[in-house]
């Protein structure tokens, strides 16, 4: 097999914030000009792994040419990678050996990346980055709203899905010397990385916990989602119905009734507002309180 490769004299390899016009190439799941190796960031610094190589990453593609480069890139970054290409494959893979991430394509023969993610999720919490086409929006909220972490769109750069597992990895670490937070019948901690509702156990997806965390801190504040996506994601740039998503998967399993949030209000022209129960129960009071409208949540 060919793997694609970036001559002394070949730019840098296109990005998904713009770049070089990439080159032909017969593999359309991989941008060209790439190259296992050391992984550089956007600013062209070294990337070192947000793990260690006893990290275990499964990926899940039954394209052999882009399992294979993803692969070769996730081994050099210091990952320890199991690959497999299709979903009951996944899954038994999964439970004989816990993997710390999955990278999981969407289309996948026989049983689907969402069906898989489901399934995942039900053998106990794991962060799952999706592997999708370009433009299908609606599987890539799909994919959000069964639990994804992440997505990345084909044809996308491998050292762009390096640095987008190691973001994620990153934010499963747990926090040293950080407290408790409590409001409203909700409390985290950052450490153990839970969250429970009047004593009871949340069950939170990687970024719907950091979401509720980051709301915990800055009570009775909006925040637009672009600032949402830049804080809580640490993204610059990127699709602004993640967060609108993940907002309504988040109130889901915080609010009393998700129809009507008292908690994770909406600001209407801002965004989104966290507000303790008695601010939230005046402003229901007054008629201030309404739920996000569809159009919005799909926008």
């Amino acid at each position: 097999m060919h793997q694609p490769h970036e001559s002394p004299g070949a730019g840098p390899a296109p990005s998904v914030n713009g770049g070089p016009e990439p080159v032909a190439d017969p593999h359309p799941g991989i941008a060209p000009n790439t190259h296992p190796g050391s992984v550089a960031s956007p600013l062209g610094e070294t990337a070192a792994p947000a793990y260690t190589a006893r990290t275990r990453v499964l990926v899940v593609d039954d394209d052999p040419t882009v399992a294979e480069v993803v692969s070769g890139y996730l081994d050099r970054a210091g990952y320890l990678v199991d690959r497999v290409a299709d979903g009951p494959a996944a899954l038994a893979r999964a439970a004989a050996h816990r993997p710390d991430l999955v990278v999981l394509d969407l289309m996948l023969p026989g049983m689907d990346g969402l069906e898989v993610c489901r399934r995942l999720r039900g053998q106990g919490p794991v962060p799952v980055i999706m592997l999708t086409a370009r433009g299908d929006e609606d599987d890539r909220i799909l994919g959000l709203e069964v639990g994804a972490d992440d997505y990345v769109t084909k044809p996308f750069s491998p050292r762009e899905l390096v640095l987008r597992v190691e973001s994620v990895l990153r934010r499963t670490r747990p926090v040293a010397a950080a407290r408790p937070l409590s409001a409203a019948g909700l409390t985290i901690d950052p450490s153990a990385r839970r969250a429970t509702k009047n004593g009871i156990e949340l069950a939170l997806t990687l970024r719907e916990f950091d979401l509720l965390a980051f709301f915990l801190r800055h009570p009775g504040r909006a925040y637009a989602r672009e600032d949402l996506m830049r804080e809580v994601w640490g993204w610059d740039f990127g699709d602004l119905s993640t967060v609108t998503v993940h907002v309504r998967r988040l109130r889901g399993k915080v609010e009393d009734d998700p129809a009507r949030p008292r908690l994770i209000q909406t600001v209407w022209g801002v965004g989104y507002r966290f507000d303790d129960t008695e601010a939230a129960a005046r402003s229901a009071d007054a008629g201030q309180t309404h739920p996000a409208p569809e159009e919005e949540a799909r926008s």
